[in-house]
């Protein structure tokens, strides 16, 4: 820590605190989060389950970027230099009196699918998505505080108090631990309500709360819902039927395609709930998916006129406008590295390292100068006359000659005197015979 100044706190949680610090080598800042918990040895700190998340997960746009791993062999306390945000979304709402505007909203919702459609895919869900871990920087969004993620191919049961209460699923309320992904998305969707209308959706006092304050605005679910939680619960629990208030009076201006999707992140069975990767397609996020795909585009256009005519950029140049699928599939795989934005006036748009910095394309094509390296090879001409064969309408008739095998047997007599007195009529071509 010797090589960082530390500025200012910034935060404090349970099982760590976070300064902001500059840099002494290149005067940049950094967030520096130190763990509460100490640790024996650097090969035990890199072993930990945030460190190894991050690392798996990095670089992503939507995912706050691990800079530097300290440890301290004296005190055995283990420091994470990660990139500095302005504010999370907490702060960012706290004390606000006016909604936000509909497509910022739009554009923190959308890419907070993302930093989760990520997630999932590398194997890896949260399990404490909540405005204070989700934090932003003008028009950015990222994903933050991965002290309690778990790999998806874990077994349940899993620890049952784990997500903050407000945001936990109720799969995580009703059952034993036996929870997946899909809490995240449950998460997701009462973040996404607490933007919208400024307040939080669930706020319980304690676990029993929490359960009615669900439902009272989403009614209780059918017996066969409850029933798979009761499955992996010692402790049997029976609801009054009640028919919930809906979410469409708590945000009476929310447009239909927004209530859609927040209906279908916070269904209560987990079975039925949205995933990450299909709330991406959503209705709601139609008009970002489409400005996506013009940039990509014109990021591929860009890409297939960088280099061309320059004799050691052909290759590459040519590959780009003969395989242009295999490069739109790598720009949208799952796996795809994009860079983060860097302006608040540009969309997010899954980029490959090799597409930064490109100028823009010319109006037309220049011409291919084809050169072929290595010495000149110059070939002897042919003294052989040039052949010509003029056509007077008719084909001259080709000599027949006698072919005849060497393994062939030679016929007798009696054989080529009956071919010889064999008969063949004409063909009537009147009648179409042939």
């Amino acid at each position: 820590m010797h090589r960082y100044k530390i500025i200012k706190k910034i935060g404090e949680g349970t099982f760590s605190d976070v300064v902001k610090t500059q840099s002494l080598k290149d005067g940049k800042f950094y967030a520096c989060k130190t763990m509460k918990q100490t640790i024996n040895s650097l090969e035990q700190a890199n072993n930990l389950r945030e460190v190894q998340a991050m690392k798996r997960l990095s670089p992503h746009a939507n995912i706050i970027q691990l800079h530097e791993l300290i440890f301290d062999k004296e005190t055995g306390t283990v420091s994470l230099i990660c990139e500095l945000m302005e504010m999370n979304i907490y702060e960012f709402i706290q004390g606000r009196q006016t909604p936000l505007p509909e497509h910022t909203l739009k554009q923190y919702m959308y890419q907070l699918c993302k930093s989760l459609e990520h997630m999932h895919s590398c194997g890896i869900f949260h399990r404490d998505v909540k405005p204070e871990n989700i934090l932003i920087k003008q028009n950015v969004l990222k994903l933050g505080d991965f002290g309690s993620c778990r790999s998806v191919y874990s077994k349940p049961p899993h620890t049952e108090y784990i997500s903050t209460r407000w945001y936990r699923a109720p799969e995580c309320l009703l059952t034993d631990g036996y929870y997946s992904l899909k809490m995240d998305i449950w998460s997701a969707g009462c973040v996404f309500f607490e933007i919208m209308s400024l307040n939080p959706l669930f706020p319980g006092t304690n676990e029993l709360d929490q359960v009615a304050k669900i439902h009272d605005v989403l009614g209780t679910p059918d017996q066969s819902v409850l029933q798979k939680f009761k499955q992996s619960r010692a402790m049997h629990f029976n609801f009054p039927p009640k028919k919930g208030t809906g979410i469409s009076r708590l945000v009476p201006n929310c447009p239909a395609p927004a209530l859609s999707l927040l209906y279908q992140m916070l269904a209560y069975d987990p079975d039925e709930r949205i995933t990450a990767e299909t709330a991406l397609r959503h209705t709601y996020f139609r008009e970002i998916r489409l400005a996506e795909k013009k940039a990509d585009t014109l990021h591929r256009v860009s890409g297939t006129m960088d280099g061309v005519g320059c004799s050691s950029g052909m290759q590459s140049s040519l590959e780009h406008i003969w395989r242009p699928t295999k490069l739109g599939k790598q720009l949208r795989g799952r796996h795809t590295r994009q860079t983060p934005l860097m302006s608040h006036n540009m969309k997010h748009v899954a980029e490959p390292v090799i597409r930064r910095n490109i100028p823009h394309y010319p109006t037309e094509l220049p011409k291919l100068n084809m050169v072929v390296p290595g010495p000149q090879i110059s070939f002897p001409v042919s003294t052989v006359p040039a052949f010509t064969m003029t056509h007077r309408g008719t084909l001259p008739a080709i000599a027949s000659k006698k072919c005849q095998s060497r393994l062939a047997k030679p016929r007798d007599e009696s054989h080529r005197t009956a071919f010889k007195t064999y008969y063949m009529p004409p063909l009537d071509r009147k009648h179409g015979g042939y």
